[in-house]
């Protein structure tokens, strides 16, 4: 199994060595999905950490009134999951749906778990990729009630120019808080600014 991607990844934030890749690859798995399909779906327990090696996927929830609520999206070398529910083991509040074929290294909770204690530099490592998506987490929140929809929308397509042009616009928008129609009026909107 191939898993260079992760490891050049990880190498960024810790060094490792032979051994410890070696142990690491021994609590991996690799995973193909295709279009449409999903990595977890609410109410079922969250059983990988999954980090992207292609495709793109989107975490989201759907509310009693059947709206979908969109809360992230993931791109070759980011992570995901429905963290709370992998954490806990308890049922899971999000959907994770691939919109792309995607290919995925994972992790279980269990092999994750037994990795902290073969190799402790993955528990430096996690932990510095916890704290980086909750201050993106803390900034997306401060956006939502500091910016208006246009500059919301002006800060993803700066933030994340290679998402926009892989995912439909109306999960744009449910990722900005907006409806559809409100995206397309700011879009129409910066064309005639130009």
């Amino acid at each position: 199994m191939d898993i260079v991607p992760l490891i050049d990844y990880m190498q960024k934030f810790v060094e490792l060595e032979p051994q410890e890749v070696e142990i690491i690859q021994k609590h991996t798995s690799l995973r193909n999905y295709l279009k449409g399909q999903f990595v977890v779906q609410q109410g079922d327990v969250c059983r990988h950490e999954s980090f992207v090696v292609e495709g793109c996927l989107r975490t989201f929830y759907v509310d009693e009134k059947g709206q979908e609520h969109t809360v992230m999206f993931a791109i070759e070398n980011w992570w995901t999951a429905d963290l709370g529910s992998f954490l806990t083991q308890t049922p899971a509040h999000y959907n994770v749906q691939c919109l792309e074929n995607t290919k995925v290294i994972q992790f279980s909770h269990t092999n994750l778990e037994n990795l902290y204690l073969q190799v402790p530099k993955m528990e430096r490592f996690f932990r510095i990729i916890l704290q980086r998506a909750y201050v993106a987490s803390e900034r997306r929140l401060v956006r939502s009630y500091s910016l208006t929809a246009k500059e919301r929308y002006l800060k993803f397509r700066q933030d994340y120019p290679l998402i926009e042009q892989r995912v439909p616009q109306y999960m744009i928008a449910s990722y900005l808080g907006i409806t559809k129609e409100f995206l397309s009026k700011i879009r129409n909107q910066l064309i005639l600014e130009q």
